[in-house]
């Protein structure tokens, strides 16, 4: 389960980084197409319950599925970016179908990225922003229905480095919250403070391109910000920061994790918060701690059996939560959303959170995995803290019941590949053989 850290962007999620489990890599048939999934549901099923009287979340039962095989390839070690990591034209075809039914509801996400990557740069390297105009421009008109063709008539398929991917999930959490603090919403939840500054190391030195930090100036000195540990005891106390009040302080740590969510209100209305900045430090996963520490069973490091656990241990429970020093703030959102990295809304089953150092942000992702869920076309309209590296992403859900019950589970292993505009990879492949510098 998993997480990205913003602005980094709104869904802050370091979301996740909760579970691994196991992969499988099997012959395919001539064509290189993903297998179709099954066309029955995945079956939800409640968790045993925890004890004390609290009810244990449902989790979703994943239907196998099997990877494409392709060719080894050797891939680069210690690449930056997308470039240095090696891209090849990837052994899948567009041309015949595509699977998981996913290809109206990507259409629809890459319209909503269209504006964005028309004008941004793409630090991944691999494309300029004028590549993506003729897509964009199809896609104004193109028909929902149609929508497998729009992807095989507008791109190549691309893989970039081994292609082994990994894929975690994300959802919009909603939890008991209030506006006015009580006995029975005493968990603050903060805007951001006006002293946490943000630098981008990348204007000092090309070396830290791409790196930032957050802090705050004291006297001479810029100092980290308070950690976890401290905000909760009361760093941030009586200063008016509190745009809202949370019930659960377990459920609170989850959404911040996921970076947005929704506070339903006493009165049944519905606040709806998203990611405002984030303290700086390091998201750590307590997950991993616990699996480490002999805490959680195997198959119990999602995020429903890590809450689980939290309830039934309070004192130990809050000690751990704190061993992620990380602390999200939030808004309030009254528009679309939630917002992913590009500022604008994501789409429930069709946006996917990615490291843009090697997915240009905006881009169609195909994935081929081993559970059904995950397979198929994803647009990469996030990003987060623990979502790092080449063929790493994290899918999103949206809101409710079901998807907190898909993304609190979710870990399938596989192949990914990134459609990239056609010509983009011909262009890549002539500079690479002229010897030109690339981005």
């Amino acid at each position: 389960w998993s997480i990205p850290t913003r602005p980094e962007p709104p869904m802050e999620r370091a979301r996740s980084g909760l579970m691994l489990l196991a992969t499988a890599l099997l012959a395919a048939c001539s064509s290189g197409l993903v297998p179709p999934s099954p066309s029955h549901p995945p079956k939800v099923e409640k968790a045993p319950k925890p004890g004390l009287g609290q009810p244990a979340d449902p989790v979703v039962k994943p239907v196998a599925s099997t990877p494409v095989s392709v060719a080894p390839v050797v891939a680069a070690t210690g690449s930056a970016y997308a470039l240095t990591a090696g891209v090849v034209a990837a052994p899948v075809s567009l041309t015949s179908g595509l699977t998981a039914g996913r290809e109206a509801k990507a259409l629809a996400a890459f319209r909503i990225s269209c504006p964005a990557l028309i004008k941004r740069s793409d630090a991944s390297g691999l494309t300029q922003a004028a590549d993506w105009q003729p897509a964009c421009t199809a896609a104004r008109t193109w028909p929902d229905s149609d929508a497998a063709r729009f992807f095989a008539d507008q791109f190549d398929v691309v893989q970039v480095g081994d292609g082994k991917a990994f894929a975690t999930g994300y959802y919009e959490p909603e939890i008991a919250g209030s506006r006015t603090q009580s006995d029975a919403y005493a968990v603050p939840v903060y805007r951001r403070p006006p002293e946490l500054v943000e630098i981008d190391l990348g204007q000092f030195s090309d070396t830290l391109k791409g790196k930032k930090i957050r802090g705050q100036v004291k006297g001479n000195s810029f100092v980290p910000y308070a950690d976890r540990t401290a905000i909760e005891q009361g760093a941030l106390a009586g200063r008016g920061l509190e745009i809202a009040w949370a019930a659960d302080a377990a459920e609170f740590f989850f959404l911040q994790v996921q970076g947005s969510g929704r506070l339903r209100l006493p009165d049944g209305s519905v606040m709806r918060i998203g990611y405002d900045g984030q303290n700086g430090k390091d998201y750590t996963g307590i997950g991993k701690l616990m699996r480490e520490r002999g805490l959680l069973a195997p198959g119990e490091a999602t995020m429903q059996g890590i809450i689980n656990w939290i309830r039934t241990h309070p004192a130990e429970g809050t000690a751990i939560m704190r061993e992620n020093k990380s602390w999200v703030f939030f808004k309030e959102l009254t528009g679309a959303g939630p917002l992913g990295a590009l500022g604008l809304p994501l789409t429930p089953g069709g946006s996917v959170a990615a490291d843009p150092a090697y997915v240009p942000l905006g881009a169609p992702v195909l994935l081929s995995m081993d559970r059904a869920d995950a397979d198929g076309l994803w647009i990469a309209q996030d990003t987060g803290g623990a979502i790092k590296g080449s063929n790493r992403f994290d899918t999103f859900w949206g809101a409710g019941a079901n998807a907190r019950a898909t993304a609190g589970g979710m870990s399938a292993k596989g192949l990914a590949f990134i459609l990239l505009p056609k010509g983009v990879l011909a262009r890549i492949q002539a500079a690479k053989a002229n010897g030109t510098p690339q981005p």
